[in-house]
């Protein structure tokens, strides 16, 4: 029973260190992730960019960040993160391509919202489709026309022509 006692009593002083090492790191990490989110979004107050399009740029950066730091504090423990890293790639892979439309939609919705090819009150004609812009979302556009709402998918206004009627 003393031999049993003494190999547990050497394994956690071998690692219990390696654990505080790890708390440290996510918490430095976690640090890094928030006074990033804040800058993202003060910066972009000051640059008068549209807050859809920084709420989601300072969350991307937040949690991309906080995921570094648990895989980092995992390497810290001593667990062999590659075959991690290498499924995270296979799974954002296999995402990718299950929602390369959403994804597709999202970017020119990004686009839209960054380059300004029209905004909110503009009169637009897409693909036989016309109306008045009355919101721009990361996913698709609103358009009012005699009193139908018609949604147009972000990435057709991206690849289509478009012409602005005002």
């Amino acid at each position: 029973m003393g031999d049993i006692e003494q190999t547990v009593l050497d394994q956690i002083t071998i690692f219990a260190p390696r654990v505080g090492i790890a708390i440290i790191v996510i918490l430095i990490f976690w640090i890094i992730a928030k006074i990033s989110y804040r800058a993202i979004t003060k910066g972009s107050e000051r640059l008068k960019r549209d807050t859809r399009l920084t709420s989601l740029l300072a969350r991307t950066a937040r949690i991309t960040l906080f995921v570094f730091g648990i895989i980092t504090a995992l390497g810290t423990l001593g667990i062999n993160i590659s075959a991690l890293v290498a499924g995270l790639g296979l799974t954002g892979f296999a995402l990718g391509f299950a929602f390369k439309d959403t994804i597709s939609n999202l970017l020119a919705g990004v686009l839209i919202l960054l380059y300004h090819p029209f905004e909110i009150g503009n009169r637009i004609k897409i693909s036989g489709y016309e109306g008045t812009v009355i919101s721009i979302d990361l996913r698709y556009t609103e358009l009012q026309n005699e009193g139908n709402k018609i949604l147009i998918p972000n990435s057709k206004l991206f690849t289509d022509p478009i012409t602005v009627l005002h």
